[in-house]
């Protein structure tokens, strides 16, 4: 996290903030690149404001839904219309071009449909896809809401939380089954999710669509976190299980590739 302070062109000084309508997007900024929650104390610190300012900022903040407390409820994490923002900036037209060249060459080499998706609260939202030109396919539109439990890209993004962040999450889930394959208890899961940190991907074995398998990696930006997912999906009729791992050399490689582009 970075904890210089900046001058009224928003360039670093080590001072305070000067100007006052500046000061919100200083906050978001800094909860934006901090790898754990901020408390009203760290966000004064590290902006170099007074007490009362910050916590009357973090209010209205909290309240528009630019900030959340965190599971813990001791810190400060993005709010869903920061996250937001976030999803739209990164699917806007310019990057999205190059995101889609991007994806279409992997959905070529793997011949299946390819997605990038990111945490949306308790699920993941599917913001770019390419299909597959198979007509045998499974129809998840952009904006589709997924459920973390029995997705690959869900249990990827589950993956790279903290044990404490997972295990306050993981009391809050619906693990409701999606198919007669769903993981449903809080145990198989957190042993799935360890397994899944362990290999470094995520994988959905017909577990949220009958006959529908699919492998997801991390997308990581320069802080080394986790912001997106990417992913391929495919029926069993043409891919098993063990032939899709042949791909996850070249998922990761195309991973990395399209978090250059952010």
């Amino acid at each position: 996290m970075r904890t210089g302070n900046l001058d009224e062109e928003g360039q670093e000084n080590g001072g305070k903030v000067p100007q006052t309508n500046l000061r919100p997007l200083y906050i978001l900024r800094t909860v934006a690149e901090a790898a754990v929650p901020l408390s009203a104390a760290d966000l004064g610190a590290a902006l170099d404001l007074p007490k009362p300012t910050i916590h009357r900022l973090i209010q209205t903040l909290e309240e528009d839904g630019w900030l959340m407390r965190d599971l813990g409820g001791r810190g400060f994490v993005a709010g869903h219309m920061l996250r937001r923002m976030s999803a739209n900036t990164f699917s806007g037209p310019g990057l999205r071009r190059e995101r889609i060249a991007i994806l279409q060459r992997l959905a070529e080499e793997v011949g299946e449909t390819c997605n990038i998706s990111m945490p949306d609260g308790d699920a993941m939202i599917y913001v770019d896809r390419v299909e597959t030109h198979w007509p045998l396919r499974i129809r998840l539109p952009i904006g589709s809401r997924v459920p973390l439990h029995c997705t690959s890209a869900g249990k990827t993004y589950l993956s790279t939380l903290s044990t404490a962040q997972f295990n306050r999450l993981l009391r809050r889930l619906d693990l409701s089954p999606r198919t007669p394959r769903t993981i449903t208890s809080p145990e198989a899961l957190s042993a799935e999710i360890a397994l899944t940190r362990e290999r470094g991907y995520g994988a959905d074995n017909q577990e949220m669509v009958d006959g529908m398998i699919a492998l997801a990696v991390p997308i990581r930006d320069d802080l080394d976190r986790m912001f997106g997912t990417l992913s391929f999906h495919a029926p069993v009729q043409r891919l098993q299980p063990e032939d899709a791992l042949q791909y996850l050399p070249l998922l990761n490689q195309t991973a990395a590739e399209l978090a250059a582009t952010v």
